[in-house]
């Protein structure tokens, strides 16, 4: 396809542009994006020339963050940098994933989960949930890998190397990244940039003759008319309609919600009478977009108008259909939805569709108890003599969950379970989550009476749930009761049910009782999991228990986990034993993917237990593998720190930390240390990359009392550090024109005397 220099001219010239916040707003005619003159507009790429334009370096494989994504690769694949294979020699993953270009990898990841799903035993909600995640989410996990370590444009080189190439999912995910930095940014330069990452994407699946289909242009038109860009959106939308013609009509949504964003009314009442005025087949396309977008808006006369020439019969959903009643709901237009579901009824619709209708309309009805919303459900059912389907009910179920009024949803699955309907698992479960978030533990007892009564259908997830509240009751005989009740129905408990029971009494410290947890699971046939011995290893009260408890979990044939050797790690360093917890990372059953994890537990734990030069030592040995530390335990080193000359390693600890809550507590821990060792000028250095940071001087304040003043005790020995702290309080205010808070004056007033706070003044 030709491209003309002025389409690229005019693409340079908004994407280059500095302040994202100052964009004019069109003043076009109303349709003016959607007519035949639009057509002129970009309809193809040059991605290098935008790129330029932008001042984006297109990154090279050949760069030294390649070597860690190979190895991160690596690691997916084949377990880690170095795998051991039986009857082979080590080999070297990174080698062998670039000797292996062709490889296919979706059949070996049928083939892996096949054996996974044959060799292990069921496991707790988290386990369920992490298998899951690597069942469809690998390929998905080397995408982000790569686009966050070498960028968008070398990740697509990278598996076009391989022979992969991404798809419209991988692309998808890879557009919603640069999105989420634009987002994520306060520089609108880097915000530019990144839109210019998206059109280069935009190409690249023109390319490789994929579809630019809603799902990957949604998220750049979310964030361009959230940030209200009007002229990158014409821009956009006319790259878009040209690499996707059949997406006019959908556009038109977008269209309409950029002027209602940015409060246009001009233009939205300009779009509202072209589709009033014209019937031609562009306008028809147009109309259901238009008026879906106006039904998330308050514009009760413009839905009104548009549903005077909607016949919302012939829409093209049944969730459009329901949008509109929702938004009926909200603006509290009863006779016309009343008005609607006849027509529906008249028409003979399907019964299943008006009851969801009503539902609808119904739960979106504001300031309203959900207990007035059930009788206005149940008489419209009637006026209009349609029963209620299960879907319906579910609805008005989920809203009361929402609403925190479980007693109200169980009475409506009472009466939706008397009329002979079914509720689904997942409603179910929502009612036993809402118990928990809202402490209506004792809830539990209706719902199993429920359950009973109406032989619902249950689950695993469900059980272990009802069990956990008996547990948080303390009611541990209506835990084992509800284990019991599973004979009744013929279903035999699994390990993670027990395991609920055994993680409840050992966070009550009752050890014993956690202890014979085992014996109830052995006596119900019931094969303890890695979650149980790593309870049990975890809270072994001596290293006899320990090597008992991993001896047998080797001789049950269970696999060992992660979890396991950071129990073990864990529960050596409890009994004292740091030297036996530094042999648990050479143990040969350490998942090698997994090593560089269980090494950071090691290092934290042995930050905490005072050996800190062991724990460096090993920490640096992460960092070479092209690993980095959890930012807690990044954290624990850098609180254990304390001795003077240490401050190089405690900046360098600062910038791995990509994690803000963890990173405020450590810039704060820091400025401490470098209080009690005088090293005043740093201290203030840091207080400057918090004050950038915040820009609001009370937050700033508020991390430096937690972190910096509230630790200073006074005594005879550390009254030169408040003297330090008091300079340092001096020079943040000449410098930076920080001030104290009332709560930090309050107690560096009662730790000095009245001179000393004068210095602070």
């Amino acid at each position: 396809m030709i491209i003309s220099q002025m389409r690229y001219s005019y693409c340079s010239y908004f994407l280059r542009r500095r302040n994202l916040s100052t964009r004019s707003r069109s003043s076009s005619s109303p349709n003016n994006n959607f007519n035949s003159e639009s057509s002129s507009l970009v309809s193809g790429f040059d991605a290098d020339s935008t790129l330029s334009s932008l001042k984006i370096k297109r990154p090279s494989l050949s760069d030294d963050s390649s070597n860690l994504v190979f190895k991160q690769i690596s690691s997916i694949f084949y377990g880690g940098e170095l795998v051991k294979r039986p009857g082979s020699e080590k080999i070297d993953g990174e080698k062998e994933f670039e000797r292996t270009p062709k490889i296919s990898w979706l059949s070996n990841i049928s083939q892996s989960n096949t054996y996974l799903r044959r060799k292990e035993p069921s496991r707790e909600k988290k386990q369920k949930c992490m298998f899951e995640l690597s069942q469809r989410s690998r390929f998905d996990r080397l995408i982000e890998i790569c686009a966050k370590v070498l960028g968008t444009g070398a990740t697509i080189e990278l598996f076009g190397k391989v022979g992969r190439e991404p798809g419209l999912k991988g692309y998808t995910t890879l557009i919603e990244m640069c999105i989420d930095r634009a987002r994520g940014t306060d520089d609108d330069d880097i915000a530019t940039e990144e839109m210019g990452k998206v059109f280069h994407l935009f190409k690249s699946m023109r390319e490789q003759g994929l579809d630019l289909a809603e799902q990957a242009y949604r998220p750049l038109l979310l964030y361009i008319i959230d940030t209200c860009l009007v002229e990158e959106f014409h821009f956009f939308c006319n790259v878009i309609k040209d690499e996707n013609p059949s997406s006019l009509a959908r556009l038109g949504y977008y269209e309409m919600m950029l002027w209602l964003r940015v409060n246009n009314e001009e233009k939205i009442q300009g779009l509202c009478d072209y589709i009033l005025e014209n019937d031609d087949e562009d306008a028809s396309n147009l109309r259901e977009s238009y008026l879906l977008a106006l039904c998330e808006s308050e514009r009760k006369k413009q839905i009104l108008d548009l549903l005077e020439i909607i016949d919302i019969k012939k829409l093209s959903s049944t969730e459009s259909v329901s949008q509109i009643f929702q938004a009926l709901g909200r603006l509290l237009l009863e006779p016309v939805a009343e008005k609607f579901l006849l027509d529906f009824k008249t028409c003979d619709h399907e019964a299943d569709n008006i009851t969801n209708f009503i539902a609808s309309y119904t739960i979106n009805i504001p300031n309203v108890s959900v207990e007035d919303l059930f009788i206005i459900f149940k008489d419209l059912h009637q006026r209009l003599d349609v029963s209620p389907s299960s879907s319906s009910y579910e609805k008005l179920i989920l809203r009361s969950c929402a609403l925190l009024k479980v007693p109200t949803a169980l009475d409506i699955v009472d009466e939706m379970c008397e009329a002979s309907l079914i509720l689904s698992t997942e409603v179910l479960h929502s009612i036993l989550q809402t118990c928990e978030e809202t402490c209506q533990y004792d809830l539990v007892h209706r719902v199993l009476s429920t359950i009973c009564r109406f032989k619902l259908e249950t689950n695993d997830e469900i059980l272990r749930c009802m069990i956990d509240l008996f547990l948080k009751m303390k009611d541990h005989q209506g835990a084992y009761k509800m284990l019991d009740y599973l004979e009744e129905i013929n279903l035999k408990p699994t390990a993670s049910m027990y395991n609920v029971i055994m993680a409840e009494c050992f966070r009550e410290k009752n050890i014993r009782d956690g202890v014979r947890v085992l014996e109830h699971m052995q006596n119900a046939d019931v094969k303890a999991d890695s979650q149980t011995f790593s309870y049990l290893i975890s809270n072994s009260e001596t290293e006899e228990d320990i090597v008992k408890y991993y001896e047998e979990l080797k001789q049950s044939g269970v696999k060992a986990t992660k979890q396991i050797f950071i129990a073990l790690i864990n529960a050596y360093a409890a009994c004292g034993q740091l030297e036996k917890a530094k042999q648990v990372v050479l143990d040969p059953l350490i998942p090698v993917k997994s090593l560089n994890q269980i090494k950071s537990v090691l290092v934290s734990v042995l930050a905490s237990h005072g050996q800190l030069p062991e724990a460096l030592l090993i920490y640096e040995e992460i960092k070479e593998a092209g690993f980095t530390l959890e930012p807690k335990d990044i954290m624990n080193i850098i609180e254990r720190t304390h001795s003077d000359g240490e401050l190089d390693r405690l900046l360098l600890l600062l910038e791995e930390l990509n994690d803000t809550d963890y990173w405020n507590g450590a810039c704060g821990r820091i400025i401490l240390y470098c209080i009690l060792n005088n090293h005043l000028s740093s201290a203030v250095d840091l207080c400057k990359l918090l004050k950038d940071k915040f820009q609001n001087d009370e937050l700033v304040m508020d991390v430096l009392f937690d972190k910096v003043f509230s630790p200073i005790e006074l005594v005879e020995s550390e009254s030169r550090h408040l003297h330090t702290s008091l300079e340092f309080l001096s020079e943040m205010k000449d410098k930076h024109g920080l001030l104290l808070t009332q709560e930090c004056f309050d107690l560096l007033s009662a730790r000095a005397n009245t001179t000393d706070l004068h210095k602070a003044d």
